[in-house]
């Protein structure tokens, strides 16, 4: 299944270049999305998308392969730099042959890894072959405090206080 068959909101319905569409997409019109290799072989589909919300970053798609009848044996977190989405025929591409990724760090649906462990993601991008997404800067750090310019994902909230103050409303607490 194509994004363009989940496209619940009409995004790619008028695409003429002006529009969403191969450089600025839905995260939902992704997931479902099938992943196929160099050989043409079917790698599965994409079952969650990973964000990084301090860096606003994607970090990893989730990855299902294998199993029967749809039920997916194996999950994989594959670096979302590891993919790249083939428009022509509506899905995504990663370049690993399905032996290899049979033998890829996987984890079960009901035992998620934790992802933003270092570690963990040193051994994924390790085996993609990948740069982490952490590596790269981009033109705004969202990692850094806010100052009155500059915005983060989630804010910083002050030492010693449950509650986050921005612009726009007052102290929210959580």
């Amino acid at each position: 299944m194509s994004y363009e068959d989940r496209d619940t909101y009409g995004m790619y319905k008028n695409y003429d270049e002006k529009g969403p569409g191969p450089r600025l997409m839905g995260a939902d019109t992704l997931i479902g999305d099938d992943v196929y290799n160099h050989k043409e072989e079917d790698l599965g589909d994409i079952k969650e998308i990973m964000l990084d919300v301090n860096n606003g970053r994607i970090a990893y798609a989730v990855l299902s392969f294998g199993g029967f009848l749809g039920i997916a044996n194996k999950l994989f977190a594959v670096p979302w730099s590891a993919l790249t989405l083939d428009t022509v025929n509506k899905r995504f591409l990663l370049k690993v042959d399905k032996e290899r990724l049979e033998s890829a760090p996987g984890f079960d649906k009901d035992n998620w890894p934790d992802m933003a462990d270092p570690t963990w993601q040193n051994t994924i991008h390790s085996y993609y072959g990948t740069t982490s997404y952490m590596d790269t800067k981009s033109s705004k750090d969202y990692t850094t405090p806010a100052h009155r310019n500059d915005e983060r994902i989630i804010p910083v909230a002050p030492v010693g206080t449950d509650s986050v103050k921005n612009d726009t409303e007052d102290y929210v607490h959580k």
